[in-house]
């Protein structure tokens, strides 16, 4: 679930910076939660596997 959270966070990203051009600071924060949420995907994972 967060690593397809992840995903779409990154392609808005892709989208708002790259093609749309949106000229604020905000569409940073799109990057920064698909970040986290990859984050807490592997460590979620992770914790998983070795139980």
């Amino acid at each position: 679930m967060l690593l397809a959270l992840a995903i779409i966070l990154a392609i808005a990203w892709i989208l708002g910076f790259g093609i749309f051009h949106v000229a604020s600071a905000a569409i940073h924060i799109l990057i920064v939660l698909a970040v986290l949420s990859l984050i807490l995907h592997l460590v979620r994972s992770g914790a998983r596997a070795s139980t």
